[in-house]
């Protein structure tokens, strides 16, 4: 990367408008965001949405594709890996002991974390009443002793789903040790610590959270929010079940990879196509 590239593209990130549209496209990677959905949770007017997004796209940091009659934008992984290919190997000259991120430094590195042992698994949702209920109690019966599952929402108050609970009993789940818990319960020293954090809802990923200790690997697995689901009671079991059966799958595959043997951005390029799938 040149630098008047790299210094165009700082100048579009040195703002704090446009770093926070970002910011959030960043936490919905490898998916993105319409124009709508960013600005209610960005809490900005839509022209200004605009105006941000079209200076990040001629930066080339993010990507703009048409689905129907909207428009969805994504974070565009490889404009931003030249970017920091450039501070580190221009900028830093390659020098680790400046450049290497602080949360890596002086601690365990993940190739040395993800040998063959437990893992812990977070999974957060907006409400921790239903979707992050679901991966957490499969997670843990399918995992067969190599995961620890764990969820919360980042609503200070919820209760878990009838309709929910009913789906995880139905299919063999044990139910009488789980409850709703807030994600500030994983953010205090005493926490366990992560190797995993997942988030399972858009409305999750929008949310402004601190990064975790440890830097554990994360991923944005979206399902649709079965609660919003109307209609009949039978309509709305559906809508549960269908949730449950698209987190089943995912968590299916994310249970075979082969953990132990896979580097980071091998392991990372895995989660994210298992976000990918519909």
């Amino acid at each position: 990367m040149e630098m008047k590239v790299a210094s165009d593209t700082l100048a579009v990130l040195g703002h704090e408008g446009r770093l926070s549209v970002f910011r959030l496209l960043m936490r919905r990677a490898p998916k993105g965001a319409r124009p709508g959905e960013m600005a209610e949770a960005l809490g900005l007017k839509p022209n200004t949405l605009s105006a941000y997004l079209s200076a990040l796209e001629a930066a080339g940091l993010i990507s703009a594709e048409r689905q129907g009659r909207g428009i969805t934008y994504t974070a565009c992984l490889p404009g931003i890996g030249g970017l920091i290919d450039y501070l580190y190997a221009d900028c830093c000259r390659g020098r680790p002991d400046l450049c290497a991120p602080s949360a890596f430094c002086g601690g365990v590195s993940l190739e040395e974390r993800m040998e063959d042992r437990v893992y812990n698994a977070l999974f957060i949702c907006s409400g921790n009443s239903a979707r992050s209920i679901f991966a957490e109690a499969l997670l843990r019966d399918l995992g067969k002793g190599r995961f620890v599952a764990y969820s919360a929402g980042t609503r200070p108050r919820s209760e878990l789903n009838d309709f929910a609970l009913e789906v995880l009993q139905r299919a063999g789940h044990d139910v009488s040790g789980m409850w709703s818990k807030n994600v500030s319960e994983f953010q205090t020293r005493d926490a366990p610590v992560m190797d995993f954090v997942f988030t399972v809802c858009d409305a999750a990923a929008n949310e402004e959270c601190p990064p975790w200790p440890g830097q554990p690997i994360t991923a944005h697995w979206g399902v649709a929010d079965p609660v919003k689901a109307t209609g009949t009671d039978a309509e709305k079991a559906l809508a549960f079940s269908r949730a449950y059966a698209e987190l089943r799958r995912r968590m299916i595959a994310f249970t075979a990879l082969p953990i132990s043997e896979l580097e980071k951005v091998a392991l990372q390029r895995g989660l994210d196509d298992i976000g990918r799938e519909a």
